[in-house]
């Protein structure tokens, strides 16, 4: 459908030229004459760019672009102005307007900035739509679910988040979402303003765990060569999240016991101590107190990090959320990966409610990374997703007669996978079940890969 245009030009001599050549160029064109009846006509119709003449008999052009900003936020204006009114047209251009053409208008200029402003508009309002895409949710919101159990923990975090609470212990599986939870809380509370600090105490070497939290001054061991802030320093005000906190060593555990019970420590290292105002938030898919009686982890660490304990239920407690979950996940991706906006059908969502998960949400939201990659048409539909098609139930590999060679069906997943993915080799991967170096040892020994490890031009 060709653009929408609303002219606003007094002088009837100049309004009929413009209408002319933007009637030819093929646009649809409204044409007024002053201030009171564009806004009229902004509050009727929807336009995709205004041309307003600066001089109107009732008011300026400035008062046509402010109805625009309050009733059609983002369509471009062009300002049309006199040679003796340039510095308005700069005063217009501050005010947000797209361009400003002198008169008498240059026809092929019009026609040139004109598709500029549209095309930026257009760009404009894609790119919004991309970032509410892929923007979270915040809050207690980001904990998505239609089910009794989301709503639950919905109304956990909204509680806890406006509570004082210094310490949260979260529990659950894992892939059940704790680091969503966590940032829910940190974005729902008065701390939002302040950093929220993750670390996955799993992740780190012990001998550099207590570095990473505690900081440390010049010279605390060999290659201290400066003071470092810790995490504990940089979430001050704020939130430090401690994921996997069962796997973090007695020693530092002890030392952690004291921060929550001090809200002060020193780096490692130093003499001097550092008062903290923190929120810890804890998280961890292990039992602590089976933990606590086979001597792993500390009792009165755990008694100080569960003062509000909060569980997190497991996906298949909770089928009627895994719909509302697949549709988030099936839009965030498909913008992730530049598609257009993709759907889920119902099929494919009952074929997902089906499933155990015992990965949880992380897992379902890998399947559905790969069921993106592998959709053909705008909906992820019950195939994509790996459902059985009718009939399959019990059906096992048939090997033909004259047998086949397993290094050639090799190549050709390989090259099907990476024809699936656009040539990005993680993702073929994930679709193959294999690492990424494996993919590239396959690529290398097929030829599609140099030496030196470039890629040739079969693959991008």
């Amino acid at each position: 459908m060709s653009a929408n245009l609303l002219l606003v030009e007094d002088d009837p001599l100049i309004r009929r030229a413009l209408s002319q050549r933007m009637r030819k160029a093929g646009y649809r064109l409204r044409e007024v004459g002053d201030v009171k009846a564009a806004a009229e006509a902004l509050r009727n119709e929807d336009f995709d760019a205004v041309l307003v003449d600066f001089r109107l008999p009732d008011g300026t052009g400035f008062e046509v672009m402010q109805a625009v900003e309050e009733r059609q936020q983002g369509t471009p204006c062009l300002m049309l102005t006199a040679h003796g009114s340039v510095e308005h047209a700069v005063e217009a251009m501050s005010r947000g307007a797209f361009t400003y053409l002198r008169k008498p208008v240059d026809a092929d200029e019009l026609d040139v900035q004109l598709a500029k402003a549209l095309e930026t508009a257009k760009l404009r309002q894609e790119n919004q739509r991309l970032r509410r895409l892929r923007a979270p949710t915040q809050g207690a919101a980001a904990f998505l679910g239609v089910s009794a159990a989301a709503e639950q923990v919905r109304a956990t975090i909204r509680q806890v988040a406006a509570s004082p609470a210094r310490s949260i212990l979260l529990q659950g599986e894992s892939g059940t979402g704790k680091g969503l939870v966590a940032r829910a809380i940190h974005e729902a509370s008065d701390r939002a303003d302040r950093a929220f600090v993750p670390i996955t105490c799993s992740a780190v070497p012990d001998n550099l765990l207590e570095s990473e939290l505690f900081g440390h001054e010049p010279g605390a061991f060999t290659d201290a060569r400066k003071r470092k802030m810790g995490l504990l320093e940089a979430a001050d005000g704020g939130t430090l999240f401690l994921d996997e906190i069962g796997d973090m060593p007695a020693g530092l555990q002890a030392k952690l016991l004291g921060v929550l019970e001090e809200r002060r420590f020193r780096r490692v290292g130093g003499l001097k101590e550092i008062e903290v105002d923190v929120r810890v938030v804890s998280a961890t898919h292990r039992n602590l107190e089976a933990m606590v009686k086979e001597g792993q982890f500390r009792a009165d660490l755990l008694y100080r990090l569960r003062v509000i304990p909060i569980h997190i239920p497991p996906l298949r407690e909770r089928p009627d959320d895994i719909p509302i979950l697949a549709q988030h996940f099936v839009s965030e991706l498909a913008a992730g990966w530049g598609r257009p906006t993709m759907g889920i059908t119902e099929d494919a969502k009952t074929a997902l409610q089906a499933r155990a998960w015992p990965g949880n949400v992380r897992e379902l939201r890998n399947a559905l990374e790969r069921a993106v990659i592998l959709a053909t048409g705008g909906e992820v539909d019950a195939k994509a997703v790996g459902a059985e098609e009718p009939g399959s139930e019990g059906q096992s590999l048939v090997l033909p007669a004259q047998g086949l060679n397993v290094e050639t069906v090799m190549d050709d997943l390989v090259r099907t996978a990476l024809d699936r993915s656009s040539g990005n080799q993680s993702a073929a991967a994930r679709l193959l079940g294999m690492s990424r170096d494996q993919v590239r040892y396959r690529m290398q020994k097929m030829g599609l890969l140099r030496r030196n490890g470039a890629e040739v031009s079969e693959v991008r």
